[in-house]
């Protein structure tokens, strides 16, 4: 049979156009639709808008820690309208280049939603069908929110970057990266930020002291934090909204924003009509190599739920590209992936954290620090950084480590590297530090700790 293209990818999102482009360069004929702005989620309304405001928000300890060190600063004022204007500026450009990257690596480019009619067959909104050897499912994900009464007055991460005016109050809920990023940003312009989170601490997944650890610097900064709370509605009130908590608590605030999770992007996609089977979130089913139950038809990134992460869908990508038409078939294995939370302060992490550590390996040493940063010697800013290697007493290796401190998603790329290569403890005291950082606690850890996960497995 003779199709119109030979890889038909739905989604213009990091890691559809990567798939996109390299398959094109290895010879396919390639198309791609994508219904709203290609970049996705990461460049239009994640990780680079976020961390526009997240420099934002920083300014105003910048301004005050001045003084320390001989600055005079006339009083700072924020115009909101200013910040998201450039922001927005900066993100049609971005989607420029992205339509230009597709048009030089000649893949066409359909600026429409895109749904399966069957295995093979695309049908746009216009009503234009195409014809596909294989598809690339690549429509990665979208908030949610929970169905509670009053939900419409709340907003989501994707409404966060369009407020006409910042909230002089705002309640954030969630417990996850993207919330506790947002309350950092939100606090930091100077919005009076209250957080609810259901548990009982924040980041659900990380490692248990980087989870304690950032919760006393958050509370710190000035975010009143509510665990163990969840609203159980929203209603509208004469000076704005009113939060009505599940222990009856009443909450008066501007704004309240959801980031209490994200499902894949699959509802109407008619992924049912080709045989690409489900789970009950709505995740693609893959194998190593991202195919779906369907034999011509695979997916990455968000979409499948498997790590979602922007580099992730990249790496799926070009493991997918190589394969199907790249002649190098290669699974692209989830270990070792390091990330960072743009919180305030910062977190970075690769590998496992000391409660998955000892579950896998068994025995564990812990090395641990937490001191003030040379910077607030003279602030005298109650700020504290930390740092944690998590090392496999069989073999030496370190297979977790953990950093919370100003640049530490910086740092922790290139310790990703070490981790990734298999380096033990003995090749990281070996490792001369550059002195005075914060990254070079990583290399002048000596001293094991017993920690209470330690004792626990005794």
């Amino acid at each position: 049979m003779t199709y119109d293209y030979d890889l038909f990818v739905i989604g213009g999102g990091s890691g559809g156009v990567r798939a996109a482009r390299v398959s094109s360069a290895f010879g396919a004929r390639v198309a791609l639709a994508e219904e709203y702005r290609v970049g996705g989620t990461c460049v239009i309304r994640g990780c680079v808008p976020k961390k526009m405001l997240v420099y934002a928000s920083h300014y105003h300890e910048d301004f005050e820690d001045a003084a320390a060190y001989g600055w005079t600063v006339p009083k700072a004022s924020h115009d909101w309208s200013v910040l998201i204007a450039n922001k927005d500026k900066e993100i049609d450009r971005l989607n420029g280049i992205y339509k230009q990257i597709l048009e030089r690596n000649n893949v066409t480019f359909h600026e429409s939603r895109a749904t399966l009619e069957d295995a093979h067959t695309i049908r746009l909104a216009d009503g234009r069908r195409f014809t596909a050897e294989r598809i690339l499912i690549a429509t990665g994900g979208a908030p949610t929110v929970p169905a509670i009464p009053g939900i419409e007055h709340a907003i989501t991460s994707n409404e966060a970057f369009h407020l006409d005016e910042m909230p002089e109050r705002i309640a954030i809920v969630g417990g996850g990266y993207i919330a506790v990023e947002f309350a950092g940003i939100f606090n930091g312009l100077g919005a009076k930020t209250v957080q609810f989170y259901r548990g009982d601490k924040l980041l659900r997944g990380f490692d248990e002291d980087v989870r304690d650890h950032l919760t006393q610097e958050i509370v710190k900064k000035g975010v009143v934090l509510h665990l163990g709370a969840n609203p159980a509605k929203i209603e509208r009130g004469d000076n704005g909204l009113l939060v009505t908590g599940e222990d009856g608590s009443v909450l008066e605030t501007d704004a309240i924003m959801y980031a209490t999770g994200r499902a894949p992007n699959t509802q109407g996609l008619g992924l049912e009509k080709a045989g690409v089977e489900t789970r009950a979130n709505g995740a693609v089913i893959v194998d190593e190599y991202s195919r779906t139950s369907a034999e011509n038809i695979y997916a990455v990134g968000d979409v499948t739920d498997r790590l979602a992460l922007t580099p992730v869908a990249i790496h799926e990508a070009m493991a997918f590209a190589d394969t199907v038409y790249g002649g190098r078939p290669r699974v692209f294995h989830h270990m070792n992936v390091a990330s960072a939370v743009f919180s305030q302060p910062q977190v970075g992490t690769v590998g496992l954290g000391e409660a998955e550590a000892r579950r896998r390996y068994g025995e564990i040493d812990v090395y641990k620090s937490s001191f003030r940063a040379l910077k607030h010697t003279l602030t005298l800013r109650d700020e504290k950084s930390f740092v944690k290697l998590l090392v496999d007493a069989q073999n030496d290796r370190v297979v977790g480590v953990h950093v919370i401190g100003d640049s530490a998603a910086e740092i922790i790329q290139g310790i990703a590297v070490a981790v990734t290569c298999g380096a033990t403890k003995a090749q990281f005291d070996a490792t001369v530090g550059v002195h005075p950082t914060l990254a070079e606690e990583l290399v002048t850890l000596r001293e094991k700790v017993v920690t209470p996960a330690a004792k626990a497995a005794e």
